[in-house]
């Protein structure tokens, strides 16, 4: 596969808590370069950096994380506050312990809120695949095909562990036709970033591709 393929399906992703201005910048400028699909950053630096790039790479941002527990008051009202500041793409952490309870009605009711706040920008739902069985990752692609959402993410890459084949492939075979998905967290390779394209995924979450091709080159 075309390294330039690779890349372009990559969420360029710095999102630690003690990330600075120079980092986030460093990282919109190898998006650009590199022409990643995105650069995916936390909420706070995502005025400064859509002015920054000027329209030369989609900005991304994360809502409800990591943990995924916030209100729905609270995601709709980081969703507006993203779109607002120029987020072009919003990834979003369910409720987690709603859906232990089956409390369905509600993670689906809860995405269809922050997909009518993104206001048109495209929508992306983590559901945290290493705390779930298969089960309820398989229930979670029921949810996420029927909510209008347009990616279902496997990770946040701050829980206990990030995507995996097995998972991609279970997303591959449940999801309805229109939804796409995206594997984030442990990324570590090429070879990685090729096997999930392979297996379905249309979107990358790693802050390691652009790293290894910089070195490459």
């Amino acid at each position: 596969m075309d390294i330039n393929e690779v890349l372009s399906k990559c969420d360029h992703t710095l999102l630690s808590q003690n990330a600075t201005w120079d980092e986030i910048k460093a990282i919109c400028d190898d998006g650009i370069k590199y022409n990643t699909a995105s650069v995916c950053i936390p909420p706070s630096y995502v005025k400064q950096a859509k002015e920054y790039v000027g329209g030369r790479t989609a900005v991304c941002t994360v809502i409800g994380f990591p943990n995924g527990y916030s209100t729905t008051a609270v995601k709709c009202f980081e969703t507006e506050d993203a779109v607002r500041n120029g987020a072009d793409e919003i990834d979003m952490v369910i409720n987690i312990g709603w859906l232990k309870d089956k409390k369905y009605d509600l993670i689906l009711n809860e995405i269809k809120e922050v997909k009518k706040a993104c206001n048109g920008k495209i929508l992306k739902v983590i559901i945290e695949t290493c705390l779930l069985t298969d089960s309820e990752k398989i229930k979670m692609c029921e949810i996420v095909s029927d909510s209008g959402a347009d990616y279902i993410k496997t990770s946040t890459g701050f829980s206990s562990g990030g995507a995996n084949e097995h998972d991609i492939k279970i997303f591959a075979e449940n999801v309805a036709p229109h939804l796409k998905i995206k594997a984030a967290g442990g990324i570590a390779s090429i070879k990685d970033a090729e096997n999930f394209i392979n297996l379905g995924a249309s979107r990358l979450g790693t802050s390691r591709i652009v790293k290894i091709v910089k070195n490459i080159k």
